[in-house]
């Protein structure tokens, strides 16, 4: 196995505070890894030192790029390269959305996650569709907002159903916004990190940017426009077939949700659901399912999400029989 050369700065980068993913990448290989001035060497039988190999050269590009290497970066590259999926990690850090404000790049940090920002590029309606985490909403908010920026469109539109909240509005304090706003919360967390508050602010004014409970887009023609819904999952297929015909010329929709977390009422179908049932095969509408491989949240939210999916399995493979 031939050495690896590795600059200091890369080094304290790749291998993390107090040499954190070294250890997880010499657990996952059952591999030793020693560095002495800027020589790597790997102890190990063959087929864990090519692997650990493989994990750490493709960290070392990801850090040369000028990326901060976190441990589920380091954790997905173990998991790819024991698949033996080349390069994932760095083709998918090859396309850059947009910057925040504080000069961060917004970027896929997975293949799913990449596929969606391509399919979001190449159709007109695409659907997000997978658990907490995964990106399915800021993605698609960098993504408007970079079409925005670039006048590719001439406003964005942002929307939720606020089904969650039912009856309970009526008890909230406020005008009809103050009772909407927590539940559009989200939306504008990912506007002020990327556009910042003053120009999410002075574009709002402007009417450039809505920020709207998914009931006001009833009546309306959305022209010119990149529009998000979120939270798809709890609109009934009423509220969905209402959304995808207020779309007009030259606008692009972005769909996204998480079918196991479901807020409507038990005997209600969700929108969603038959929505992608509906519209399966339809040119220009792309469906992208990220899966727990895509969380990239802390990796214990992946553990979570990767639980459940086990049990979910399990229930239903009950159910059939």
């Amino acid at each position: 196995m031939d050495d690896i050369i590795i600059d200091q700065q890369d080094l304290r980068n790749v291998f993390g505070p107090f040499d954190k993913h070294l250890k997880i990448i010499e657990d996952a290989f059952k591999t030793s890894v020693v560095e002495r001035n800027g020589v790597i060497r790997i102890i190990g039988d063959e087929s864990g030192s090519i692997l650990t190999k493989a994990v750490l050269t493709e960290l070392m590009e990801l850090s040369k790029r000028g990326n901060t290497i976190t441990q589920q970066e380091v954790l997905y590259s173990i998991d790819m390269q024991s698949e033996n999926v080349k390069d994932s990690l760095l083709s998918a850090d090859e396309t850059l959305i947009c910057r925040t404000t504080t000069g961060k790049p917004v970027k896929p940090k997975t293949l799913g996650q990449k596929a969606y920002v391509d399919a979001m590029k190449n159709n007109m309606i695409v659907f997000g569709l997978g658990p907490a985490g995964t990106g399915k909403t800021y993605l698609a908010m960098a993504m408007a907002i970079t079409a925005f920026r670039n006048e590719e469109v001439g406003r964005i539109i942002l929307t939720r159903p606020a089904i969650e909240a039912g009856e309970k509005l009526g008890f909230l304090p406020g005008d009809l916004q103050s009772k909407v706003d927590p539940y559009l919360r989200p939306l504008y967390d990912a506007l002020y990190q990327i556009m910042g508050a003053e120009s999410f602010a002075r574009n709002m004014e402007r009417g450039l940017i809505e920020v709207a409970p998914l009931a006001y887009m009833r009546g309306r023609t959305l022209d010119n426009a990149y529009i998000i819904l979120d939270e798809a999952q709890n609109t009934t297929p009423a509220q969905m077939k209402m959304f995808l015909t207020r779309i007009g010329f030259g606008s692009k929709v972005v769909i996204t949700g998480d079918r196991t977390q479901k807020d409507l009422a038990r005997d209600m179908v969700s929108g969603l659901d038959i929505a992608i049932k509906v519209l399966s095969g339809i040119e220009d509408i792309a469906f992208c399912n990220l899966t727990s491989r895509d969380v990239v949240r802390h990796p214990l939210v992946q553990r979570i999400v990767k639980a459940y999916e086990t049990y979910e399995d399990k229930q239903t493979k009950k159910k059939t029989k």
